[in-house]
């Protein structure tokens, strides 16, 4: 999968939460934030889920 470069402007407080969550969760903050943008568009039907996505948990 090809992935395009951005960049982001996020709040300091909200990025140490998400820095947080992704080293509880094991993961790198670029991973945590490309899973919770993966979940939010499956849950709103923006983005068709697949069976051999092993990312999602």
């Amino acid at each position: 999968m090809a992935k395009k470069k951005f960049v982001l402007r996020i709040d300091e407080d909200k990025m140490k939460a998400v820095e947080k969550w992704a080293a509880d969760e094991f993961r790198s903050t670029n991973g945590q934030l490309e899973w919770i943008i993966t979940k939010a568009l499956k849950e709103s039907g923006r983005l068709k889920s697949k069976l051999s996505d092993s990312r999602s948990r």
